[in-house]
């Protein structure tokens, strides 16, 4: 029986070293350097083809339905994709992702894995977002052979993963959320995809300083990075791709949070200078392929002596 190796890893970069060291030699943080132990595992042999003889089905794209989230995705969901879904905790990516899965569970099955969420509490949110489609499955477990094994059965039209950090393999020593846990189970799930031409999408936690938690390598392994911007205290969201191997990383889909859940705004301009005072200027800014016209304001007050002050807003 072959012997378990033992590695260290670090979970800021994914640098390996058969020796611990308290900074990283790869991106030079300390502390950052964990214990790895790996049991081999054996795999059958890949075929190899010459490039023209690669069998080549139709291009065809799962649409979600929801325009700003497929405008995101470059046209919709590509068969054996892996899309990676981050944002802020509340931010609102779990609605994103249900109101998603309720629209593509009308033709065929789809599977939604959640390892935060109990079925119930899944439940009573769909009942207020009106997300109860049939064919919408639903399955609560953080094991994440046992959540591959029901996706094979089930063989779904899209399997959804609420969140990658919760998922573990009882066969790795480490925590769930660890940087040797996030990469497995990361891989685990892009194999299922690639073998299988279902689309996978994964909820991301992000640290404090914004990045995605987990080893970078997971944001190399996965085909679509999006992440879903805004303020919680504000209605209005943005959703933006910063990596997309199958479309462009220059749309962004713009959403307005309300009692009903996230609704589509086709038409961010409008929303924003529909308070626009008679008379003030506008301009258009860009950003990414969209366009939005913005209106400036200046206010002037008049000072006596010296430390002159002047206000500017712009209203976005």
């Amino acid at each position: 029986m072959a012997k378990a190796a033992i590695h260290h890893v670090c979970r800021e970069c994914g640098f390996r070293t058969a020796k611990w060291f308290g900074k990283c030699g790869g991106c030079g943080a300390f502390g950052s350097v964990e214990e790895e132990i790996s049991r081999p595992a054996g795999r059958s042999a890949s075929a190899v083809l010459p490039i023209d003889q690669v069998p080549l089905t139709p291009g065809r794209r799962e649409r979600t339905g929801i325009g700003e989230l497929d405008r995101a995705l470059g046209g919709g969901l590509v068969p054996g994709a892996v899309v990676l879904l981050a944002g802020d905790p509340g931010i609102g990516k779990s609605t994103l992702l249900l109101s998603a899965l309720d629209r593509l569970a009308r033709p065929q099955p789809v599977l939604y894995v959640s390892g935060e969420e109990s079925l119930q509490q899944i439940r009573l949110r769909g009942e207020r977002l009106g997300t109860l489609s049939p064919g919408l499955h639903l399955l609560a477990e953080t094991d994440a052979v046992v959540a591959l094994e029901h996706a094979r059965k089930l063989r779904p039209r899209v399997l959804a993963v609420d969140s990658i950090q919760t998922l573990a393999l009882s066969a790795l020593e480490s925590a769930p959320g660890s940087v040797t846990q996030v990469r497995e189970v990361g891989h685990r799930l892009a194999s299922f995809a690639k073998d299988t031409d279902i689309p996978v999408i994964l909820v991301g936690h992000v640290t404090k300083d914004g990045s995605i938690a987990g080893p970078r390598v997971l944001e190399h392994l996965v085909d679509t990075v999006l992440f879903f911007e805004g303020d919680r205290s504000h209605a209005y969201r943005v959703l933006r791709a910063h990596k997309n191997r199958f479309g462009s990383t220059n749309e962004i889909g713009v959403f307005e949070m309300k009692s009903e859940g996230l609704v589509e705004v086709p038409n961010p301009s409008a929303l924003f200078l529909a308070e626009r005072p008679r008379g003030a200027h506008s301009r258009v800014a860009v950003d990414a392929a969209v366009n939005y016209e913005l209106s400036v304001h200046d206010m002037c007050v008049a000072t006596i002596g010296i430390g002159a002050r002047q206000s500017h807003a712009a209203d976005a």
